[in-house]
Order: structure tokens, then sequence, then C-alpha cells
């Protein structure tokens, strides 16, 4: 009843093309718990509301972030800041959607994660790797209205490949033997998966998006490309050029390093998680200990895709539930606050080195340039490279453009054509 395993395969990558070269790729820093934004990025040397934190030069100039995270000011010509940003929502599950999907809540429809989006958007050109890729956890944000296919595949440490990527032990694990079975064993599945569509009239429904799934998943185990999981070599075969410089940042660095590797093989998004931001005390301590980490991960990230001429093509963004209050609380922390907070974006077709919005002396109000949800997320999307009329559809058929209707991408921070 098999067919042969090279004919199996042959099928699979008919299937499945090669990712073009002309696409960019999503790197999502998520701060999950709602990340001191003002400690990060902002500039307010002496001012109250800074509290301990100390502000230092970059290597762009006019541009100053906190002294705590050098390896990222080192990087700064190729990274922008917007210092103005504006979201909706202050609880952590309402805020996680609205930031990771970048529209409002609607009860009526289950918007999915940016990294979805990105999968969707390059659909036709998807290739053996999982399109969209969560590692070291994530915010519990799916697919919404775009079905299992565009879900993210989850890595819980980095290092470590997908969970059941290998073939089961009793057919032979992870030999000629064992993959061969594992074709055969697919290709009857997809037979008897087809056959029950065709005879229930069934082929636009769920079952056909199991099968999707299904094949997909069955791809990456046959595949020599789930060795990209790995951190023992790079791409290409070589030692990690940068390996040391990932590794002071522990697991975080780790899941930068491999965001970098899954997207130089061609996933479209890779988001990275570094949970534990809910400061709402001793904040300042917290920051000393972590921030190191946090800067040789992005610092380094940085550091390599430009040392790699990937930046071009690749965006990286950080992104949490919503920033924390500027004022310091009396148990020395920052409480939740959607209402003005920061982000750093980089790569793509964004213009590096600059600073977007201005704030107030002691950065407690906005004084130019507000910027919406929105016009974040059609920045990012117009950083990589989408068309600017692009729409998807949802759930009950209305389409919409990806960053919602009256989203406007931020033309000071994007390159000209």
């Amino acid at each position: 009843m098999a067919l042969s395993a090279d004919s199996f395969i042959s099928a699979l990558k008919a299937q499945t093309p090669v990712l073009k070269k002309k696409n960019k790729s999503l790197i999502v820093i998520h701060f999950g718990g709602g990340y001191p934004a003002i400690d990060f990025w902002e500039d307010k040397n002496g001012a109250p509301t800074m509290g301990e934190t100390k502000a230092a030069k970059t290597a762009a100039d006019g541009v100053r972030i906190n002294e705590l995270l050098p390896k990222i000011g080192s990087q700064m010509k190729n990274a922008a800041i917007i210092r103005t940003l504006k979201s909706t929502e202050g609880d952590h599950m309402r805020g996680t959607k609205v930031m990771m999907t970048g529209l409002p809540i609607n009860v009526l429809v289950e918007q999915p994660h940016v990294g979805s989006k990105v999968a969707w958007y390059y659909r036709e050109n998807e290739g053996d790797l999982p399109a969209f890729i969560s590692v070291g956890g994530g915010g519990g944000v799916g697919p919404g209205f775009l079905g299992q296919r565009y879900g993210a595949l989850p890595i819980s440490r980095p290092g470590s490949p997908p969970e059941n990527a290998t073939p089961p032990k009793e057919i032979g694990g992870a030999t000629r033997e064992g993959t061969d079975r594992m074709m055969r064993r697919g290709d009857l599945f997809s037979r008897l998966e087809a056959g029950f569509q065709k005879s229930t009239g069934s082929e636009r429904d769920a079952a056909k998006s199991h099968q999707e799934v299904y094949d997909k998943a069955l791809s990456l185990v046959v595949s020599k490309n789930k060795d990209v999981f790995a951190l023992d070599k790079d791409v290409d075969g070589k030692p990690i050029k940068l390996m040391q410089e990932y590794a002071v940042g522990g697991d975080f660095g780790r899941g930068c390093l491999l965001a970098r590797k899954l997207t130089e093989a061609g996933a479209a998004c890779v988001e990275v998680n570094n949970g534990g931001w809910d400061m709402h005390a001793n904040i300042f301590a917290s920051l000393r200990t972590r921030l190191p980490a946090v800067d040789a991960g992005i610092g380094t990230l940085l550091k390599d895709l430009a040392e790699r001429g990937r930046l071009q093509d690749t965006v990286v963004v950080t992104l949490s539930e919503f920033g924390r209050t500027i004022r310091v609380n009396p148990g020395g922390g920052r409480d939740h606050n959607p209402g003005l907070w920061s982000v750093m974006v980089a790569g793509g077709n964004i213009v590096g080195g600059q600073v977007y919005g201005k704030t107030s002396s002691d950065a407690t109000s906005i004084e130019e340039n507000p910027v919406t949800t929105g016009d974040l997320f059609a920045t990012i999307y117009a950083a990589l490279g989408f068309e600017k009329d692009a729409q998807i559809r949802d759930s009950l058929g209305r389409p919409s453009p990806l960053a919602g209707e009256k989203a406007k991408p931020i033309a000071q921070l994007l390159k000209t054509a």
C-alpha cells in the first residue's frame, strides 16, 4: 500500500516549496509580564521618575539607553526606539492579546498572533521548516481564525529538538529504517484521510486542516532540517562564531541564537520569550541582575545579523503586554501602564540610529508623535516589505488591513523605495 520513501519525500516537497529569498523574517522578543520600558529605552537622567536608572550614550549620535545595555547600545545605528507608544489594556491577559495581535479585542473574532499572520502572508512560499516557531514558552495567543496550520511550533528549551521530532524507537528511531517506516505510515494516513474527506465532502473543513498540520509535522520528523534546532553548529555546519557571547545571556541568549538560525534557515517568524517582568517592587535590584542577560541576547543577535548580512532581511522587535508606570511606587517598583511606553525595532526596512516620539522632561507625558498599537504593527509589516494594502479575511469573511483600519506606518522609521 505504501509508496517508496523517495516518492513520498518528493510528494511532500512538491506541497511545500522552498522559502524564497525575497521574504523577510520577523523575530519577536516577548517580555512577558509587562516590561519596564522606561528603564530600558528612556534617557531622562536625574528625573525623579527614573529612580536608579541611568542612561548612557550609544553608537548612534544623540540616542541614549540604559547604561546596563552597552552591547545593544553598540548596535543602535541599526535600531530605532519608539518612545511614545500608547496601547489600551492594562490587564495581563487582555494586554497580551492586544500586543501579540496588534488589534483590539473582539469577542466575535479570535485574532491571530502576529507570527501566524506573517506565516499566512508567506504561505505560498512555505518550506519544510515550520513557518512560525515559539521559543521558551509563550503568551497564550494562538493562530485564531487562521487555524492550526499557522500556529506556533513550541520549543521549550533552546538547543533541544521539538517534541516527538524523531521516529519512535519501536519502529527504528533515528535510523534510515525508522525514517522509511515513518514515511510509509504517513502515506497510509494521508490516503485514509483523503478518502474520509472525499466520502464526507469535507475537503474544506477541519479534516483538511488536520491533514495539513499532520503533513507539516511529518515533513519535519523525516527532514534533516530538524538539525537546525541544535546549537552545536551553525546552519552551514560550521562552528557558531558568537556562541560564547550569546551564552552570557543564558537560555534567553541561546533563544536569540536559535531565532537567528531558524530565520536564516527559512522560518518566517520566531518568538523568543523572556518572562517574569511583573515588577511591582524592588525593580532596580532586579534590573541590575536581569539586564546583562537581555543585553547579551539582543545585542549579540543584532551584531550577528549585521555581520552575516541578514539584518536587512530580518526585523527584530521587543514586545510586551504593556509598559510600567513612569513614577516609582512606594515598594520601589512600577505598576501596569499601557498609556505610555517604548519599544525597540530593528532590521528590514527600518532606518536605525534614531528615536521616534518625544516625552516630557520627566517622561510622564507625550509631547510629540504619539504612536498607537496599530501604527506600530503597520510599521512592522512595512519593515517586512508587505504590500501596504495587504488584507486578511477573518472567520466571518470580512476583509481588513493586517494592522487594522486606521493604522499607518511611521514614515520616518522606514526606508523609501
